[in-house]
């Protein structure tokens, strides 16, 4: 996901999986400098695929290998997303077919969160208790492109962390907005998926009319 359009070492996990909290809900607020660079400066960033590229409109495969490969994929696109200076990106955005994302989004609060989720699966929000959220939203993607979308200030997501274990990550405002969207990614949907055919053709055009400040992919 863009930014919003505003414009016996240290005890750290370096390079694993936070820690969770008692109901299974992944701490991913802490260390999370040493975090990211730690990831980053073991990945390569790759450029970014935008619309139009077919991985990114089918649903992707589910991982079933955490292994060493996996490790350096989620390595290398934490320094994707950081080259393209990102709060999320999803592993077909670098044209990986893998149920992938990660993440380092503040909240509105202005926390920081990190971390990586595999296979994820967003939790279904009952209607009654749903509380939607109509914010500018931007996407790797769809570069220089922003458009208003409404979406649920809380969102839940359940997954496996890099060495397979079940974890569960939760946001609200910005980080919800996050966290659906990546997941979205994953199962061929961008976020101008769920516009009007009003608004998805300006957004089409707002990228047309603008230039990336970051490498991506050339659609043939």
């Amino acid at each position: 996901m863009a930014q919003q359009e505003t414009d016996e070492q240290t005890q750290i996990n370096l390079g694993v999986s936070p820690p969770q909290v008692g109901d299974g809900f992944v701490v991913d607020t802490e260390d999370c400098e040493a975090r990211e660079l730690a990831y980053r400066e073991r990945g390569t960033a790759r450029p970014i695929t935008v619309v139009g590229n077919p991985v990114l409109h089918k649903e992707c495969k589910d991982v079933t290998a955490f292994d060493a490969e996996l490790a350096q994929l989620i390595d290398d696109m934490f320094a994707s997303q950081k080259a393209a200076e990102g709060v999320g990106l999803a592993a077909n955005q670098i044209g990986v077919d893998l149920k992938v994302f990660v993440y380092d989004c503040p909240d509105d609060e202005g926390v920081r969160h990190t971390g990586v989720v595999v296979n994820p699966v967003l939790q279904e929000i009952p209607a009654e208790l749903r509380v939607l959220d109509e914010s500018n939203e931007g996407c790797l993607s769809v570069p220089t492109a922003y458009a208003e979308l409404a979406r649920p200030d809380y969102a839940e997501v359940h997954g496996q962390d890099a060495q397979g274990n079940p974890i569960k990550v939760r946001g609200t405002g910005y980080f919800a907005r996050c966290l659906q969207h990546e997941t979205d990614h994953l199962y061929g949907y961008l976020y101008i998926d769920r516009l009007s055919k009003r608004d998805r053709k300006d957004a089409l055009r707002q990228m047309e009319e603008g230039t990336p400040r970051y490498e991506t992919v050339p659609n043939a």
